[in-house]
C-alpha cells in the first residue's frame, strides 16, 4: 500500500445571477448545460429522470482519458447540487455549488472547485489551476449564465 499526502488546490467563488434560485439550480445540469452553455456536450449522460438527480454519471471528453462525473448530491429544495469528476491518471476533482437568494431577486452561487492530482500530469494541471485562472474561468460562466437568463439563449463564441 502506498499512501500520500495528497496534492489539491481548491477555489471557491460566487457568481451573482440575474434571475432566482428556482431558475438557476435546475441548468445546473449536464442535459440543461446546453442550453446556456455553447460547445457543451456530454458524451453520455446515465438518468433516469433525464436531467440532474443523485447517481446521475455522465462523461465528457478529457486527455488523457474521457472525464466521469458523478452526481453525489442532488437537492432542489435547498438548491445545492454536489458531484465527482474523475479525469484517470490526472485529477479527482470534487464539485459544490450551493444557489441563494440574493436581495435583490437574483441568486448567488457559491462554487467550489476541489481538484486533487493523481499523478505528474495532474501536478501539471494544478499548476495552472491558479486563483487568476478560476476567477476568470468564474466570470466567464457567470457572463453566460446570465445572458441566458436574459436572453433565453446561448451566448455563441467568444465573451461571458
Amino acid at each position: 500500500m502506498h499512501i500520500v499526502r495528497p496534492h489539491r488546490v481548491t477555489h471557491t467563488y460566487t457568481q451573482h445571477l440575474v434571475a432566482g434560485p428556482h431558475r438557476v439550480f435546475p441548468l445546473l445540469c449536464p442535459v440543461r448545460e446546453a442550453e446556456w452553455l455553447d460547445g457543451w456536450d456530454p458524451l453520455l449522460v446515465q438518468s433516469h429522470s433525464g436531467v440532474a438527480e443523485p447517481d446521475c454519471v455522465f462523461l465528457t471528453p478529457a486527455t488523457p482519458h474521457n472525464a466521469i462525473w458523478y452526481i453525489t448530491r442532488h437537492e432542489p429544495e435547498s438548491a445545492f447540487v454536489e458531484m465527482l469528476k474523475i479525469t484517470p491518471d490526472v485529477t479527482a476533482c470534487r464539485l459544490a455549488i450551493k444557489v441563494r437568494a440574493a436581495e435583490d431577486g437574483g441568486s448567488d452561487a457559491i462554487i467550489s472547485y476541489s481538484h486533487t492530482s493523481l499523478g505528474s500530469e495532474g501536478d501539471a494541471f494544478l499548476a495552472t489551476f491558479t486563483a487568476e485562472y478560476y476567477e476568470k474561468f468564474m466570470r466567464e460562466w457567470e457572463g453566460r449564465m446570465n445572458y441566458f437568463l436574459v436572453h433565453g439563449k446561448a451566448l455563441v463564441g467568444e465573451g461571458g
